[in-house]
């Protein structure tokens, strides 16, 4: 049966890296192998459970000798429901993310951005929106930002050549400013939920590279823009029938959502209580001062409306539900015992950290990263002391594995910055393919190199600063 998961799983795989080529929605492709994979895992589960689980099974079913009813109840109440409360932790933190990008857009607490960017010089509107995607994206949901900031730059930029420079600038920074914090990723935030980092650590340890991979390529990027480009002609703002918000209504409302979640790190510290109820918490306040700033509006039946809500929603729901049936899928490969085995072999054949950043890069950039990375995420366990480590034959190489340890920083970095080496390796990038008909063989050509070059740069920061702090 082991076979048969492991076949289900890398063809989802396949199907979901050629997404572009079947036109198979690849969120529709994990939820079915996650689902199939659990199914017969729970069919088929005695030999597993018992060598996962043998002593708490023991004392779950008193000693008796384990039928499959048994084994089916064990696995329903001490399994899969463990893995069940995790994921919906993380949805519920993505699902609160996402809603405060799609309030504080329909309150107008964006536009500056779009005013600011405003300018005949094609440089300043790289910089611009490159500056606020990275910034965006390091505290809400990458996903949304890219579809945010492509709605700015199309309603300021007219020529589609261009703007296929700028999404590709825009692409890369929300995922390099994703990477350098524990929530602006659901990948970094799978791997704070599992202990293996801590939030102050993890962006000190990934701030320089992320900002090193967005740079570079952005410098490289604007010496391909012209010197100046047409701009959309301004228009008057308008919601509705109602009247926008004033500017210091918006920044209220802009700090309370962005401080909001600076604070998740700290509430959890403070409370022990999961990140989701943090970034609840934020929206439930948000939504309430919404309600504050527009009581007009709403005691007059105008409710404040934005036509660009729908792609928010959309964009970010598929990605959920792509990102539950990965983590399904991966969850039976822990139960099966598949990880260890992949872990058994990297330990053996690769057994050096930043080789196997380089390789999971590589492959991100054609395997949609979320799922290389939450495989990656879960082949080992967070090593639980230092003077464990005495006892193994290679302590320098598994210190890489206690919390906060290079092994963790490097999956999560080289998982998103070198996904950017094709479209197809991040759901921003595919947005982008989408939003303004990016070609695959373009993107190659005049963006690869470099995100490439951004990325190893960014390699070697990271390096030679663990280098110099140890």
């Amino acid at each position: 049966m082991i076979i048969a998961i492991v076949c289900i799983i890398l063809f989802s795989y396949l199907l979901i890296a050629s997404e572009h080529v079947t036109k198979i929605n690849k969120a529709v492709v994990a939820m079915f192998a996650g689902t199939l994979a659990w199914i017969l895992f729970m069919c088929t589960g005695t030999d597993f459970v018992l060598k996962m689980h043998g002593a708490d099974f023991a004392v779950f079913a008193g000693n008796a000798i384990p039928d499959s009813e048994t084994v089916k109840q064990y696995i329903a109440s001490h399994v899969f429901i463990r893995y069940g409360a995790d994921l919906c932790g993380i949805v519920l933190f993505m699902l609160a993310t996402m809603n405060i990008v799609s309030v504080l857009n329909a309150n107008g607490c964006f536009d500056f951005i779009a005013q600011w960017a405003r300018h005949r010089d094609s440089r300043v509107v790289l910089w611009v929106l490159v500056g606020f995607t990275m910034l965006i994206s390091a505290n809400l949901d990458n996903l949304s930002t890219t579809v945010l900031m492509l709605m700015i730059m199309r309603s300021i930029v007219p020529q589609t050549r261009w703007r296929a420079w700028l999404g590709a600038a825009i692409v890369i920074a929300a995922n390099c400013g994703g990477a350098a914090t524990v929530i602006g990723d659901p990948t970094s935030l799978v791997v704070w939920t599992k202990g293996a980092v801590t939030p102050t650590s993890f962006t000190a340890a990934l701030i320089l590279p992320a900002l090193v991979a967005t740079v570079v390529p952005t410098l490289l990027i604007a010496r391909a823009l012209p010197e100046h480009i047409d701009l959309v002609r301004p228009t008057a703002l308008f919601r509705g029938d109602s009247t926008p918000l004033r500017q210091w209504q918006q920044a209220v409302m802009l700090v309370v959502g962005i401080g909001g979640l600076w604070f998740i790190p700290t509430f959890h510290r403070i409370t022990l209580l999961p990140p989701f109820l943090g970034a609840l918490c934020v929206l439930g306040v948000l939504w309430v001062l919404h309600e504050i700033m527009n009581h007009r509006q709403i005691q007059t039946g105008q409710p404040v409306n934005v036509s660009g809500d729908r792609q928010f929603q959309y964009a970010s729901l598929q990605t959920m539900m792509y990102f539950v049936g990965i983590y399904m899928a991966v969850s039976v490969m822990i139960e099966t015992g598949i990880m260890h085995s992949i872990s058994a072999w990297c330990d053996q054949w690769i057994h050096n950290i930043y080789l196997m950043s380089l390789a999971m890069g590589l492959i991100s950039s054609v395997l949609d990263n979320i799922a290389l990375v939450l495989t990656a995420i879960n082949i080992y366990p967070v090593a639980s002391s230092t003077a464990a480590l005495t006892t193994l034959a290679d302590p320098a190489y598994a210190e890489a594995f206690l919390q906060n340890g290079q092994y963790w920083h490097l999956i999560i970095y080289s998982g998103c910055v070198a996904g950017c080496l094709l479209p197809i390796g991040n759901v921003s990038g595919y947005t982008l393919m989408k939003a303004e008909d990016v070609s695959i063989s373009w993107y190659a050509r005049h963006i690869m190199p470099k995100v490439l070059v951004g990325w190893l740069l960014g390699l070697g920061t990271y390096f030679l600063v663990d280098l110099w702090l140890r």
